[in-house]
């Protein structure tokens, strides 16, 4: 491949990334306040925490959020049902494609479907304002960090980051306290940046009591 048709196709590329940001930022520029829910997309229908993600969905909603998933199967279908359940308008996907995973998950009402991870990210980073993080895989730490380091950084304005599960997340929490930390490769402020709780409903309570005392801090920073 020549030094033209490099250049020829990272033009093109560069052009379909830039339509993927317009689309997504026009789509989701009226979606008013909204909580980004974060979770495995292999968590099954009977999965205690694929409940406390449908509570977590419905509550949100009752407290005039709406919600903003990966749109697929899991964790992310359970937070759009409880939305959906409540006002359909307020249940927002925003999927990736995937060569073994399905479409929107039923409960989206309106959805985007990115070509690119990282304009994926930055939609969901952009029109959150916090994050609900349930148990999940790779991709779900992908999401947890990118949002701790926005906040650790101050490239975004505050917001709350919320796990759900101290039994399943309290041995990373341990491992970033008992290596990490001590090693001097974080601070121990950055433990300030979350809070863990053990049920959906707890995480909406921590994300009102988190907006109410912050609503009138700037919200332009990103």
């Amino acid at each position: 491949m020549n030094k033209s048709t490099t250049k020829s196709i990272d033009a093109w590329q560069i052009l379909r990334i830039q339509s993927e940001f317009t689309r997504a930022f026009d789509e989701m520029s009226d979606l008013g306040p909204c909580i980004s829910i974060f979770g495995s997309a292999r968590t099954n229908s009977d999965d205690k925490w694929y409940e406390e993600a449908r509570i977590a969905g419905s509550e949100l909603v009752g407290a005039g959020f709406g919600v903003i998933t990966g749109g697929g199967p899991g964790i992310m279908e359970a937070a759009n049902k409880g939305a959906y359940e409540i006002n359909p308008q307020k249940s927002f996907g925003l999927g990736i494609e995937l060569p073994f995973e399905a479409s929107m998950n039923e409960y989206v009402k309106t959805g985007l479907t990115c070509r690119y991870f990282f304009t994926r990210k930055v939609s969901f980073l952009k029109y959150s304002q916090g994050f609900i993080v349930f148990p999940g895989g790779v991709g779900t730490l992908d999401e947890l960090f990118e949002a701790i380091t926005l906040a650790q950084t101050g490239h975004a304005p505050k917001f709350p980051i919320i796990l759900v599960g101290s039994d399943y997340w309290m041995p990373l929490i341990e491992w970033l306290k008992n290596t990490v930390c001590l090693e001097g490769k974080m601070s121990e402020k950055d433990f300030d940046l979350f809070r863990i709780v053990n049920s959906g409903q707890e995480a909406v309570e921590k994300i009102i009591e988190y907006t109410d005392k912050y609503r009138k801090e700037s919200t332009t920073n990103f």
